[in-house]
């Protein structure tokens, strides 16, 4: 299933997107995504309403240097553990929504991302049982003011800024996460080019290391971190990450 968030002629709501192309259509869903969907009955074609972010989670986890060749392209090690970082829900936005650049931050890169969807409260969850805990997963952008995370040490403020976490365009329930191709490009010109297979902690290590840490809540989003070849972005630009089997993520590039 493909689970979508919706503004819709009548207001907002959660959906299911069935179809591909000009047919694709979106059915409501009542209340919530989260166990056994109850649809309302209503349903537009997918033209006629736009896309939000999928989810409006209550924290986001993000896992720093989690690709080998990522974390050596700016002269790291990769740590033995998961590194974890947060970005508030306020960076959180969805398809077609301007990346809001702020203007005396210097450099600010794009870094295309496999996000994993919480579906249920978990903690502790081992490994082995960590497929139950996931909702699904869509496609993230870790927009990082690349300057602050140097200067500062610490990673807040430089993840931290409103819109720095596109999420979009819906949450896949069904597909498998070990081995997707993911690109990024920004105006079209290919980026990043990597694979999931190459994350060194892979997707049930995270659920289990986070959930160590914090009880994870039904919607809370998991970043499983970036491949190699993140760049900067400017004014006009428009960035879009593909992520087969979940579609392109695409947000415009703003100063403020």
């Amino acid at each position: 299933m493909r689970l979508a968030r919706i503004a819709h002629p009548s207001g907002v709501a959660f959906a299911s997107i069935e179809g591909d192309g000009d047919d694709a259509q979106v059915l409501e869903i009542a209340e919530h995504p989260f166990g056994q969907p109850n649809f309302t009955g209503k349903r537009w074609p997918l033209a006629d309403v736009r896309l939000l972010a999928p989810i409006l989670p209550s924290k986001v986890i993000a896992v720093g240097r989690n690709y080998s060749k990522h974390a050596a392209e700016f002269g790291n090690e990769v740590p033995s553990a998961p590194m974890l970082f947060i970005k508030p829900s306020t960076t959180v936005i969805g398809p077609n929504a301007p990346i809001r650049r702020p203007s005396d931050v210097g450099r600010v890169d794009f870094e295309g991302e496999l996000a994993v969807v919480i579906g249920q409260p978990v903690k502790n969850v081992p490994a082995a049982r960590a497929a139950s805990a996931i909702l699904g997963y869509t496609v993230a952008n870790d927009v990082s003011a690349r300057d602050l995370q140097k200067s500062d040490g610490q990673w807040g403020r430089a993840k931290g800024f409103d819109t720095f976490c596109p999420l979009g365009p819906w949450i896949d329930t069904s597909i498998d996460p070990s081995d997707l191709a993911l690109r990024s490009e920004v105006d079209g010109e290919l980026k990043q080019d990597g694979r999931t297979s190459d994350l060194v902690h892979k997707v049930p290590e995270l659920v289990e290391f986070v959930s160590r840490v914090m009880t994870l809540l039904p919607g809370d989003v998991i970043l499983t971190g970036t491949p190699e070849g993140v760049g900067p972005i400017v004014d006009g630009q428009s960035v879009s990450i593909t992520i087969d089997g979940l579609g392109t993520l695409t947000n415009p590039v703003q100063s403020l």
